[in-house]
């Protein structure tokens, strides 16, 4: 499925004219200005699947925050916004063929750090209250309650409990399941499969973030379905030759000048990863 169809870019010209037009010189940094054009990203043509390919300072990512605030599609974490974001959205253009869904969101590695962050802040309040119960057990199971009142009735189920479980059964049934049974890459992977719905636009910077090679291939796999058969249409930054290899993904590399569409075997990094692995060839 394809909703945006192409992304324009100001160029280099029309980035000097703006800045020339600047009045105050007291600016250090002019940012998104002068970060694509530098080797001449003027223009993105999407397929269902396509892939920012490129090294630190690119500008995989800002292309990618650039396209979410043009389409105004749902973020969650905060990114580099400065004085000069709106001029610059203003100067971008984009073709739209199907309108975008309201599922759609951009999806960064901040987004996943903070899920699994929030997973181990549960868990630690978990375990404290954990060891709370075990205490709570014990001195329920041993003590000489009476119940004088209706006040009291909780209290006496709770004593019940005690006298009628094992430790461990107490403690399960007083204490929710403990998350804790996902691993941080399970957890990043969860994510994904949780905030990706049918029917949707998703621009994910650099998912291979957090994931094992094996759970790396699950999402490949995952992302491949969602786009052949539950409408989905996705836009990745990545270096991993994991996700450059998905099926039939559109791959620009923006570490060349002007900015060129390549095979994911032509790119450097995969050739350096080739190259090393045919090196060690006959230790396998």
């Amino acid at each position: 499925m394809i909703y945006l169809k192409s992304f324009t870019f100001p160029n280099e010209d029309r980035e000097f004219r703006f800045i020339l037009s600047i009045k105050r010189k007291c600016y250090d940094s002019f940012y998104p200005f002068r970060i694509l054009s530098k080797n001449d990203l003027r223009q993105i043509d999407f397929e269902p699947i396509t892939i920012l390919y490129g090294g630190n300072g690119s500008g995989k990512s800002t292309a990618l925050n650039v396209i979410a605030e043009k389409l105004s599609i749902t973020r969650e974490s905060l990114y580099n916004r400065t004085n000069f974001y709106g001029d610059y959205i203003d100067m971008c253009d984009m073709e739209i063929v199907e309108e975008i869904p309201m599922e759609s969101r951009i999806i960064t590695s901040d987004d996943v750090f903070n899920y699994m962050l929030n997973i181990r802040t549960i868990n630690e309040g978990i375990d404290t209250k954990r060891e709370d119960l075990f205490v709570e057990y014990l001195d329920l199971k041993y003590s000489q309650f009476k119940m004088k009142s209706l006040e009291d009735y909780e209290q006496l189920k709770k004593v019940n409990q005690s006298r009628s479980r094992t430790q461990s059964k107490y403690v399960r049934r007083n204490l929710m399941d403990n998350i804790r049974e996902y691993s941080n890459g399970e957890s990043a992977f969860r994510y994904f499969t949780e905030k990706i719905a049918e029917n949707g636009l998703y621009i994910l910077d650099e998912p291979e973030n957090s994931l094992s090679p094996q759970r790396q291939l699950e999402l490949i796999k995952f992302i491949e379905d969602s786009a052949r058969y539950f409408g989905c249409q996705f836009i990745i930054s990545t270096h991993s030759p994991f996700l450059l290899a998905i099926k039939g993904a559109k791959i620009y590399d923006l570490d060349e000048y002007p900015v060129s569409v390549k095979k994911w075997t032509e790119l450097e990094s995969v050739r350096c990863y080739y190259n090393f692995f045919k090196g060690h060839e006959h230790e396998f």
